[in-house]
């Protein structure tokens, strides 16, 4: 069973940055690509942005791109978001998922908070 522990979210004013990591259980990290998704009050989850196992393939949601790089560290079985030029709609809760096939995500982790005051 992988468990997923997300940290590195707080409060930030807008213009901020913030850096969000996953850590992941397991010896198989690679074998997984990673999504960071976000869900403000009152909204449906969304994709913010994945990475391939590799680390070569990446995407980002129209939203926050150019202003979020997720990046995977596998020797450390990590994955980073980092969150540049934060804005008020950028609050909400983070998670990271793992998906054993494809980009099917099946293991989630419990989120952290990242509130971004205008």
């Amino acid at each position: 069973q992988v468990q997923l522990v997300e940290s590195g979210g707080g409060l930030v004013q807008a213009g901020g940055s913030l850096r969000l990591s996953c850590a992941a259980s397991g010896r198989t990290f690679s074998s997984y690509a990673v999504g960071w998704f976000r869900q403000a009050p009152g909204k449906e989850r969304e994709l913010v942005a994945q990475i391939s196992r590799s680390g070569g393939s990446t995407y980002y949601a129209d939203s926050v791109k150019g202003r979020f790089t997720i990046s995977r560290d596998n020797a450390k079985n990590t994955v980073y978001l980092q969150m540049d030029s934060l804005k008020p709609e950028d609050t909400a809760v983070y998670s990271c998922a793992l998906a054993r096939i494809g980009y099917e995500y099946n293991y989630w982790g419990q989120g952290t908070q990242v509130t971004v005051s205008s």
